[in-house]
């Protein structure tokens, strides 16, 4: 084995964790590849004689590229304020993607890729490595070009935000959220959501607004109800999946196209939000065959 080979080898023992990585800070799969991608690419023409710790050179190098992006983002982005829907994870209900697995691990639902959106870059950046990664805030400091301290302001300013929102798995098991959103299901067919939605339920919808993922945001139980209501006439059949590893499904059109991806947050027995992926575009971009592959 010559040694860009065993380069490569050693480059691919770390793409998981890189991947996850890139995900939690961008809320793109697509981005997230480039950037593990580019990573690659520095290191294959760096001279690696001196790197001592490959995993922590790479990770840097990774974490690098994702803040340029997310700072190019709030230059680009025409209403600073605007929610942004990331991509969604998809697998089936019998067993979640050994792939998948590896993004998802530590929680990583919607609704903290949300929470982390409104955050500025730097901010991202130091809680998901500290937070999620466990980077020393040295390492942080020397990426965001930032001294340890100011570094750990920034996670902390970041962990506030994030606590206190619906973040994270729901604190119950995957059966009891299936039975909550079939409950759902059932109730946009009826009308009668009786106690089934929280009071300040928050639903997300992407439907390919300008700009580029914007999303629409219904807040209170009677909007959303009424939205579903509409949404039960609209979905010719629903199948159910998991969301970034919650009880979800996808709605189909009657000519078999996919209508949206959904995805539920629950707690205490109750939805408490919901992010509904309908932008057409984005849809076509998300390979459904696989969910049967998937396991």
């Amino acid at each position: 084995m010559d040694e860009r080979d065993w380069l490569a080898e050693r480059f691919e023992e770390h793409r998981p964790r890189l991947r996850a990585v890139a995900y939690r800070m961008l809320g793109s799969l697509s981005e997230a590849d480039d950037a593990v991608q580019e990573s690659w690419l520095r290191l294959s023409r760096s001279d690696t004689s001196g790197i001592e710790k490959l995993g922590g050179w790479v990770t840097t190098v990774v974490s690098r590229v994702c803040l340029n992006l997310l700072r190019s983002r709030e230059t680009r982005r025409e209403e600073p304020m605007s929610v942004q829907l990331p991509d969604p994870i998809l697998s089936s209900e019998d067993e979640l993607n050994p792939e998948h697995e590896a993004i998802l691990a530590d929680s990583v639902g919607l609704a903290l890729l949300v929470v982390l959106d409104t955050l500025a870059p730097a901010e991202r950046l130091a809680f998901v490595l500290h937070d999620m990664f466990a980077v020393p805030f040295d390492e942080i400091a020397l990426i965001v070009g930032r001294s340890p301290t100011a570094a750990r302001q920034l996670a902390s300013r970041a962990r506030r935000r994030v606590q206190g929102a619906a973040t994270g798995y729901p604190a119950v098991d995957l059966s009891h959220q299936r039975e909550v959103v079939d409950a759902f299901l059932a109730a946009a067919r009826s009308g009668d959501f009786d106690a089934l939605l929280d009071p300040d339920i928050v639903l997300r919808s992407d439907r390919g607004a300008v700009p580029p993922g914007a999303s629409r945001v219904v807040r209170g139980a009677r909007a959303v109800a009424q939205g579903a209501v509409t949404f039960s006439r609209l979905a010719e059949r629903v199948r159910p999946v998991l969301v970034n590893g919650t009880a979800g499904i996808v709605a189909f059109e009657p000519n078999g196209q996919p209508l949206s991806i959904m995805g539920f947050t629950v707690r205490g027995g109750k939805i408490v939000e919901i992010d509904v992926l309908a932008d057409p575009e984005r849809l076509r971009r998300i390979d459904l065959a696989a969910l049967d592959r998937s396991g």
